[in-house]
């Protein structure tokens, strides 16, 4: 199901205000992600690295925010909007029919699908299972999904 009533490639090429640092002064934020400069990258710098991913291959979001943070001489990627704008490029994709970004091949940090991809968690498995990943089940009642040994299959950014 593409989403019609919002513009998602459009709103992956707003970079507003970014990229940009900024920095924190917050201590929890500055104890948990090591540091006080804060990058803020725009969703296409997400949607470029999505792109750099083969087939049968796999990257994760944290992987991303690593590797922007260093390219940007900053601590950290803020995870609030790098969360975000996965999410947009993964849209924008769907709402095209060519320059697909293969956002299906990113996932959250501990190899969890990310159920707000279009058609939520069953398009992103059917698409890695065709690649040739085995996407395992986890838990009862609050139920994720989750690629099987997908740090074998993580690229190097």
């Amino acid at each position: 199901m593409v989403n019609e009533k919002k513009d998602f490639n459009a709103m992956m090429n707003n970079n507003k205000d970014m990229p940009k640092i900024q920095i924190v002064k917050d201590e929890k934020t500055i104890k948990k992600y090591g540091g006080t400069k804060m990058f803020f990258a725009p969703p296409i710098y997400y949607n470029e690295l999505m792109k750099k991913v083969p087939k049968g291959k796999l990257m994760t979001v944290s992987q991303m925010r690593e590797y922007l943070a260093k390219e940007n001489d900053a601590d950290f990627t803020d995870p609030m909007t790098a969360g975000i704008f996965v999410n947009i490029v993964a849209w924008a994709s769907s709402q095209r029919t060519t320059d697909i970004t293969p956002y299906w091949r990113t996932l959250k940090s501990d190899g969890e699908l990310n159920a707000k991809y279009p058609e939520g968690i069953e398009l992103q498995k059917s698409l890695l299972e065709k690649e040739g990943h085995t996407i395992i089940l986890k838990g009862t009642k609050n139920k994720k999904y989750y690629v099987k040994d997908f740090k074998n299959s993580l690229i190097e950014l």
